[in-house]
């Protein structure tokens, strides 16, 4: 005994298929449900979201828009006064970021921006850095390398 030949389904639950096209007595016989001829009626008449029976469709009239450089570098951004979190004397690289949460899990570059203050001396690590982010780091008595 399975347990599907004791607990029957609930009454209502479970609907036969509707089976076309099985003769003019069931009811959806000869057209089963297309109506008479047509695209539709055909087999492959299905035409895809856009279609618009031969004329061009909209996607293709709408002008193009738009530049993706293949060979530019996109940075994930840090200011320099978010650093400020970190233990003075200790050394900040990407991982170190990605664990405060402060750049994405799957970043593969990392620029330091000048915005904000930092009062702490911290060993910088980051792909690049901009010139007011670099002095702000070098006043506070720390360091910013270039990995």
């Amino acid at each position: 005994m399975e347990l599907h030949e004791i607990l029957p389904p609930a009454p209502g639950s479970v609907k036969k298929a509707k089976r076309k096209g099985q003769g003019l007595g069931s009811g959806n016989g000869k057209t089963a449900g297309r109506g008479h001829k047509g695209q539709k009626a055909r087999s492959g008449g299905a035409k895809g979201p856009g279609f618009e029976g031969g004329q061009m469709r909209l996607t293709m009239r709408l002008p193009k828009r738009g530049f993706r450089n293949i060979f530019g570098i996109e940075y994930d951004l840090v200011n320099v006064g978010d650093l400020d979190r970190f233990e003075p004397g200790t050394e900040v690289g990407p991982n170190e970021l990605k664990e405060a949460g402060l750049v994405r899990k799957n970043s593969r570059y990392l620029k330091i921006l000048g915005e904000g203050e930092i009062n702490k001396a911290l060993t910088v690590k980051a792909h690049a850095f901009s010139e007011s982010a670099r002095q702000k780091i070098e006043a506070a008595g720390g360091k910013a390398e270039v990995i």
